[in-house]
C-alpha cells in the first residue's frame, strides 16, 4: 500500500492517479445512459451496436499517431489536454440530436479517450524513472475506482432527471480538480532514448508483451461479458448472484492494483506478470468447477491475477531498451484494447457452438500461455 499512501499524500503523484480515475468516471457516466440514448434517438440494437463502434473507431485511429503527438507536445502537457478534451467532447453523445451525430461524438470521444490513455500511462512511466519510484499499479488502481465512482453516480439518475446535466456535473468534479494538480505534472517530457535501429531483435520483446497485453486483457473483457451467463445458465445461480462474479472481479482488480507496486518492487515487473498469471489460472479452476460459490470465488481470484498484469506490462513496454516509453506504452495498449473487443465476440461464438465451459477452459489456456511467455522475457531480462 506505499504507493497509494505516495498518490494520496503527494501532489505530483495524485495529479497523475486523478486523471485514471477521471477517464473511467466519464466513460461509466456515459454507460450509465446508453439506454436513454437509444431512446431518445429511436434507434435499434443493431444501430447502437455501429454507433459504439464508432468510440472503438475513435481509439484504433488515435494510437498509431500518440506516440508522434506526446513526443510533440510533451507527455505532461500532452495528458492533460487530452482530459480536457475527452471532458469536454463527453457531453457530446448525451446532446447529439440524431444518429449520425452520436456517430461523430463517439469517434471523438474515443480519439480523446486514446489519447488521454497512452499519455498517462507514459506519463506514470516517465515519473516512475525520474523519482525510481512504482506506482503504476495503484494508478490503475484509480481508474478502476473511477468506474466505482461512475457507478455510484447512477444513483443520482432519479434525483438528477436529465443525462447531459448529469454528465456534466460529473465533467465539473473532473476538471475542478484537474485545476488544482495539473501544474504538477505539465512539465513532465519523456526522457530521451538512445534510440536504436529497428531489428527483429529488438522488437521482438515488445510484440511479446503486445501478445501477452492481447490475451490479458481479452481476458478480462471475456470475463466482465460472461461471468453474469455463466453464473446463471452453468452455475444455475440464483438471480439474485448473478452479478456476484462480476462485482468480485472489480473489487478484487481495485484491491489487487493497490496492493501492486509494493510486491512488483520486491519480485520485478516480469515475475509480478507470471504471479497474476498463476493465480488467474487458480481462478479459473474454481470457475470450471461450475459450483455457484466456488465460481464466484473463481471469478474474484481472476480478478486478483489480471489486476497487476496490465499495470507491468505498461511498465515493461515504457521500458524497453532502444524504443520510446510513449511507442513502447502504445504498441501494447493497442494490441491489449484490440483483444478487450475481439475476444469476447469470439468466445460467443465458441458458446454457441460448443458451450459457456469450454470458453474457460480455452481462457485457462491462455493463462497457461502467458505463463511461457514470461518464462521467456525473463531470459530475455527486459525489465530492470
Amino acid at each position: 500500500m506505499n504507493s497509494l499512501r505516495l498518490i494520496l499524500s503527494n501532489p505530483r503523484y495524485f495529479g497523475p492517479a486523478w486523471v485514471f480515475a477521471s477517464l473511467n468516471i466519464l466513460f461509466g457516466t456515459w454507460v450509465i445512459y446508453i439506454p436513454s440514448v437509444k431512446d431518445k434517438l429511436g434507434i435499434d440494437k443493431a444501430d447502437l451496436g455501429i454507433a459504439i463502434f464508432f468510440l472503438s473507431l475513435g481509439v484504433f485511429t488515435i494510437f498509431p499517431i500518440a506516440a508522434k503527438i506526446i513526443n510533440k507536445v510533451g507527455v505532461g502537457k500532452a495528458t492533460s489536454i487530452g482530459i480536457l478534451c475527452s471532458s469536454l467532447i463527453a457531453l457530446l453523445p448525451l446532446l447529439a440530436p440524431s444518429y449520425y451525430t452520436l456517430m461523430a461524438s463517439l469517434f471523438l470521444f474515443g480519439a480523446f479517450n486514446g489519447l488521454t490513455d497512452i499519455a498517462m500511462n507514459t506519463l506514470v512511466t516517465e515519473i516512475e524513472k525520474e523519482d525510481n519510484q512504482k506506482i503504476m499499479s495503484a494508478a490503475h488502481g484509480f481508474f478502476s475506482l473511477g468506474g466505482v465512482l461512475a457507478g455510484l453516480g447512477s444513483f443520482l439518475i432519479i434525483a438528477i432527471g436529465n443525462p447531459p446535466v448529469h454528465m456534466l456535473i460529473a465533467v465539473i468534479l473532473v476538471l475542478v480538480v484537474h485545476a488544482v494538480f495539473f501544474r504538477r505534472y505539465y512539465h513532465v517530457k519523456a526522457a530521451p532514448v538512445e534510440k536504436e535501429p529497428f531489428s527483429i531483435k529488438l522488437f521482438k520483446p515488445l510484440l511479446l508483451l503486445g501478445i501477452v497485453s492481447f490475451i490479458a486483457m481479452g481476458s478480462e473483457g471475456a470475463i466482465i461479458d460472461w461471468s453474469g451467463l455463466y453464473l446463471r445458465e452453468i452455475s444455475m445461480a440464483p438471480e439474485a448472484l448473478w452479478g456476484a462474479g462480476f462485482l468480485g472481479f472489480q473489487i478484487t482488480m481495485t484491491l489487487g492494483r493497490f496492493l501492486g507496486d509494493a510486491i512488483s518492487t520486491r519480485i520485478g515487473s516480469v515475475k509480478m506478470v507470471a504471479l497474476g498469471a498463476m493465480i488467474a489460472i487458480a481462478g479459473y479452476g474454481l470457475v470450471l468447477s461450475t459450483t455457484t460459490y466456488l465460481a464466484i470465488t473463481g471469478f474474484a481470484l481472476s480478478g486478483l491475477g489480471f489486476s497487476v498484469m496490465v499495470p507491468e506490462l505498461f511498465r515493461i513496454g515504457g521500458n524497453v531498451k532502444g524504443i520510446d516509453s510513449s511507442q513502447g506504452v502504445s504498441f501494447i495498449a493497442g494490441l491489449g484494447y484490440s483483444g478487450f473487443l475481439v475476444a469476447p465476440p469470439i468466445l460467443g461464438f465458441v458458446a454457441k457452438r460448443w458451450s459457456l465451459v469450454s470458453c474457460f477452459i480455452i481462457l485457462l489456456c491462455c493463462g497457461l500461455l502467458i505463463l511461457i511467455a514470461t518464462s521467456v522475457l525473463n531470459r530475455k531480462r527486459v525489465n530492470s
